[in-house]
């Protein structure tokens, strides 16, 4: 006994018209009675596919510009009859009513409408009543209807054409799919109305999907399984990057490569980040890329042995050739210029991504046990991260060298996990301080990873220096000048020891924590 249900009669109701002739042709040639609406049913007559206008089925002539097509007992019976109960098809008869067996449906470009920045009428005019009313109808009584919803689903309909009809375990699955296209739908208008009319920046109702990209070999380690998700109605990010050569991408190297990603497009100049357990081995920027990747590599070549590399400018056939010199997990780009792929694609384990520029979400989500946090994403557009609104703390003004060096240091801070004290010269990191739980030893991680490049340098900071200690672990190695957010209890402290040192110092009133 087959759990297949043939298809006599179809319900065709789309938006988005592709595949439909060719799909409406392939059910006429099977014999199956296609009934359909307005545009649907023009498209597939004018192509020469007989087709059963909806309102000689329900007798009834659409109206109200459209709003109103399948909302009638004489669709939505066909549809919600469960063909297994006697009762239900001893009433079919009665009322004289054919049920279906296929429905195809798509919705109102709802998402895309708000996108393109339609007035809020326009967008109110694109959410769907009928298309989600018919999608449910016939995915709940998926023991009795196949539910299709989108072009890419139509090769299945073809194959169970040829097979006899769909099983019920292909029933279950594209009722299962159908479900998932109406609640991310349905969370969308919820989503958009609750901003037209209650606006907050942080609202009562968080709704959100995500669509699967792919598996991924493991996670964080390899007894974690893990797969890759991707935000449709956001920015593209490092999750739509085209990945052009190398092994598939790990969890690890996306978490490294996002990293990446955020850092170097802190700035406007060509700007290299690498990135090595979430930090940075080194940033800079240069005159043209390959420069800037030469002395971010400078900062700490052991460490970058195996890092993450992201640039915010097209990799050159120079910057290619340095970094094929040196074993890459994973470098990602806006472009790669002539030449570039080439050099890489020799080294068969890079993995070469490219990918949009970086764009900042509105919101950024953290879950945490039994909830997430929600916050404004942390930017550098505070008035603190702008130098000309820094007050001067100790010391005399930076000349114009000293002052680009301390707005590098500034930005390139951000990128390290706190407490974060990163020292630089010459639009570089020299030295990196992260992830210590005291600013002091953040400060001499600093120095040391410096060494003798310390001498002369600038530093910045993430936070305020509780005490003065830090500050003289810095002024110790011959940092010349220092900017942080100020604001601690004992600034005046921090201020006299850099005085005293003839070094100066600015406050930002901005802070850049990063946990």
């Amino acid at each position: 006994m087959t759990d297949r249900t043939v298809i006599r009669r179809a319900l065709l109701s789309v938006y988005d018209k592709t595949g439909l002739v060719e799909l409406g042709r392939a059910l006429a040639d099977a014999g199956v009675e296609l009934v359909s609406t307005g545009s649907t049913a023009r498209t597939l007559t004018d192509a020469g596919v007989p087709v059963t206008p909806v309102e000689q089925v329900t007798g009834f002539a659409e109206c109200l510009d459209g709003r109103v097509k399948t909302l009638h007992p004489h669709i939505h019976a066909g549809l919600l009859a469960d063909l297994r109960l006697q009762s239900h098809r001893d009433q079919l008869a009665e009322l004289g009513i054919e049920p279906f067996q296929l429905v195809v449906s798509n919705l109102y470009p709802f998402t895309q409408t708000v996108a393109s920045g339609a007035t809020p009428d326009e967008c109110i005019e694109q959410i769907d009543i009928g298309g989600p009313s018919m999608v449910r109808a016939a995915a709940k009584n998926h023991p009795s209807v196949a539910i299709v919803t989108a072009p890419d689903q139509y090769p299945c309909v073809v194959d169970a054409l040829a097979a006899g009809g769909f099983t019920l375990g292909e029933r279950q699955g594209l009722a299962m799919v159908a479900f998932r296209h109406t609640a991310a739908y349905d969370m969308a208008v919820a989503s958009w109305l609750g901003e037209q009319f209650q606006p907050n920046d942080f609202p009562a109702w968080i709704a959100g999907t995500w669509h699967k990209v792919g598996g991924l070999r493991y996670g964080e380690n390899s007894h974690q399984a893990a797969a890759l998700y991707r935000y449709p109605n956001g920015p593209a990010g490092i999750t739509a990057a085209e990945q052009l050569h190398g092994k598939e991408m790990s969890y690890n190297n996306y978490t490294d490569g996002d990293a990446a990603y955020r850092a170097a497009y802190d700035f406007t100049d060509p700007a290299v980040a690498i990135i090595k357990h979430a930090n940075p081995c080194g940033i800079a920027v240069g005159t043209d890329i390959a420069e800037a990747h030469r002395k971010a590599h400078a900062c700490d070549p052991v460490s970058a042995f195996g890092g993450v590399i992201a640039t915010n400018r097209p990799v050159s056939v120079a910057l290619a050739e340095q970094v094929a010199e040196v074993f890459t997990e994973v470098l990602i780009a806006p472009g790669f210029e002539p030449g570039a792929l080439e050099v890489l694609t020799r080294k068969k384990n890079i993995r070469l991504l490219q990918a949009e520029p970086y764009q900042h979400r509105e919101r950024q989500l953290q879950p945490i046990s039994g909830g997430a946090l929600l916050q404004q994403p942390d930017r550098i557009d505070a008035p603190g991260d702008d130098p000309a609104n820094w007050t001067l703390a100790a010391g005399e003004p930076a000349d114009e060298a000293t002052l680009a060096d301390l707005a590098f240091a500034w930005r390139a801070c951000r990128a390290v996990k706190s407490n974060a004290i990163l020292l630089a010269s010459g639009g570089a990191s020299v030295g990196v301080g992260m992830g210590q739980v005291n600013r002091v030893d953040s400060c001499r991680l600093a120095v040391e990873r410096a060494g003798d490049r310390a001498a002369g340098s600038v530093a910045a900071s993430d936070a305020f220096f509780p005490f003065a200690d830090g500050p003289g672990i810095l002024i110790e190695a011959g940092v010349k000048a220092i900017v942080q957010p100020g604001g601690s209890m004992r600034d005046a402290d921090t201020i006299e020891a850099a005085k005293a040192a003839g070094v100066t110092m600015y406050f930002t009133g901005t802070r850049h924590f990063f946990h």
